[in-house]
Parts: structure tokens; sequence; C-alpha cells
């Protein structure tokens, strides 16, 4: 299959498809931190230069302006509600593309009560990892992802006692908390490919 990855400037998702013997690229602004098939540049540019190309796009868009975790600045940092409109409108496009099959990653988020709720919500715990990171997919012709490995426990690695994330504030925190897990990627590109 012809899979596209967008805004995945880690290669992780890409990487997996790769291995499974797919022609897998992926798409960012960023430069990619991993060599691979990588288009540095603007995702809705690409997709319109490549229309009919992809068998499968699977998305993450920025969530700085989404998520609900961070939506109380809206009312407290002027431009901030636009800019959650500028995101919603680019989710939208994904949404669009005239791509078969789409699954579209992100936290919880306005996503789910502007746009559509999820088709699924998976948790890192669910894929093999000793981690929490509620994260929602959105997905067309696509089915659910099968948990492939469980781990329960009361608290998980990556969790205060309080249940919060570990990860203290830095300038990387965002790039870092961003990141698929290897496991959710692997199922992926074994389940979706």
């Amino acid at each position: 299959m012809n899979v596209l990855v967008g805004c995945e400037y880690s290669g992780v998702v890409r990487d997996a498809f790769l291995r499974h013997g797919h022609n897998a690229w992926s798409c960012d602004l960023l430069p990619t931190e991993a060599s691979g098939p990588h288009y540095q540049g603007d995702l809705i540019t690409f997709l319109k230069a490549t229309m009919g190309y992809w068998d499968l796009g699977i998305f993450h868009p920025p969530c700085t302006y989404t998520a609900v975790s961070g939506l109380h600045w809206n009312k407290r940092i002027e431009g901030r509600a636009e800019k959650t409109e500028e995101a919603l409108r680019f989710v939208k496009k994904l949404f669009d593309a005239s791509i078969g099959k789409i699954a579209l990653e992100a936290p919880v988020s306005c996503i789910s009560t502007r746009i559509r709720k999820p088709d699924q919500i998976i948790q890192p715990w669910q894929f093999g990892h000793d981690a929490s990171k509620k994260t929602c997919l959105w997905l067309k012709n696509l089915p659910l992802l099968k948990p492939t490995e469980t781990i329960i426990k009361d608290r998980y690695a990556n969790q205060t006692s309080s249940g919060q994330n570990k990860l203290g504030p830095s300038p990387d925190r965002g790039k870092i908390r961003s990141l698929t897990y290897k496991g959710i990627a692997d199922a992926m590109a074994t389940q979706w490919g």
C-alpha cells in the first residue's frame, strides 16, 4: 500500500509500515528525525500535489489549540480562540482528503464536539507499554485497533501519584508528548496494512 503519515517528524509510524513492506512516507513542517522517505513542507499542499496516490492516510494534527487540556486559555489569551478555529479547519481538510482509508489521531479534544466523536479511544498500555496516554482515533474505512499486549497497573511509569503525566515543563515537552508509541505504530501497520 501507499501510506502517508501526516504531521509526523519522528518516523515511528512511517517506519512501522516500511518494516511491513509498504511504500510509506511521512510529511511534516519539521525535518524527519529518522532517515527515510519524508516530505518536509505543508501537508495540505503535499496532499493536493499527490492526489489519488495514497491508499491510507494516518494523520497526527497538532493538538496545541484543540486539546481539551488547553482550551481554557482561549478565554484568557487574545487570538487563541481563532487558532482553535484554524486548527479545526485543518482537521476538516484532513478528513476530507481523497484517500480511501484515513485514521486521524489526537488526544481528547474539541474535535469530538465540533466535528464528530472518535471511533475509538486507545491507551499505550493496551499495546505493551507501561504508560497511560488517552488517544482518540477517528477512522474512515478502517477497523478498530485491537489491543496487542495489555498491561494493567494502578499507576503507569509515566504518571504521578495523582495520575498526571510526569513530564515536567520544558521547551521539548510538547514534542516528546506527541510521539506515537511503537506498540501502537506496529499495531497500525499490522492491522491496517
